[in-house]
């Protein structure tokens, strides 16, 4: 793996992994709850990307630091008060850190899916699953519909456009970073631009 790409994944780890935390203080989880909920959140798009593109150890699980660092980022949610976890300005926050964590994981899969020969609508759709997966697995365990899967804001759409700019930019220019900062950059906008005006998709 790249330095680009395991930095764009490290991203993209940390935000999606303060997403899962926050639900799980939402909740009121334990320690456990906390640090299975962030697992699952910032680590199941990647390891799904993997499983499908057949490439192992998966990602996490050679790089084992990432489960350390989440350890760690998980303990110190479950020490921060309850009372933070209900303030409204710590929820524009997480929608942000959940948009960067997309775009992130947008970039990092459509990326890796791309090196290895992928058709470019499959690399695009290995960036959506990769950006998305670990927040459906996440709603599973918490008991509700997959928020991607409900009629609301843009997500997945911001996910698939992302990913389809890292393609379109890298072909051009063949600059992975340009390719890779677009994307994230590109889907961050449109799905807090969605948030903002309340843009769903027509069907």
């Amino acid at each position: 793996m790249n330095t680009l790409i395991k930095t764009i994944e490290v991203l993209g780890i940390i935000a999606f992994a303060l997403t899962g935390f926050y639900k799980a203080r939402k909740l009121r989880m334990d320690l456990i709850g906390v640090y299975a909920l962030g697992m699952v959140t910032a680590l199941g798009g990647g390891s799904l990307r993997d499983i499908i593109l057949n490439r192992h150890p998966l990602f996490w699980v050679q790089h084992y630091e990432y489960a350390i660092l989440l350890l760690a980022l998980g303990i110190v949610a479950s020490l921060v008060s309850q009372e933070l976890f209900e303030k409204k300005k710590l929820v524009v926050f997480v929608l942000a850190l959940d948009a960067l964590g997309l775009g992130s994981f947008s970039a990092s899969g459509a990326s890796l899916a791309n090196q290895l020969g992928c058709h470019p609508f499959i690399s695009a759709l290995l960036g959506v699953t990769t950006g998305v997966f670990g927040g459906v697995i996440r709603d599973v365990v918490c008991n509700e519909i997959p928020y991607v899967f409900q009629r609301t804001e843009l997500y997945a759409t911001c996910s698939f456009v992302g990913a389809w700019s890292y393609l379109l930019i890298f072909r051009a220019y063949g600059n992975d970073v340009l390719a890779a900062v677009s994307c994230i950059a590109i889907t961050f906008i449109l799905r807090m631009f969605a948030l903002q005006y309340k843009i769903k998709l027509p069907i």
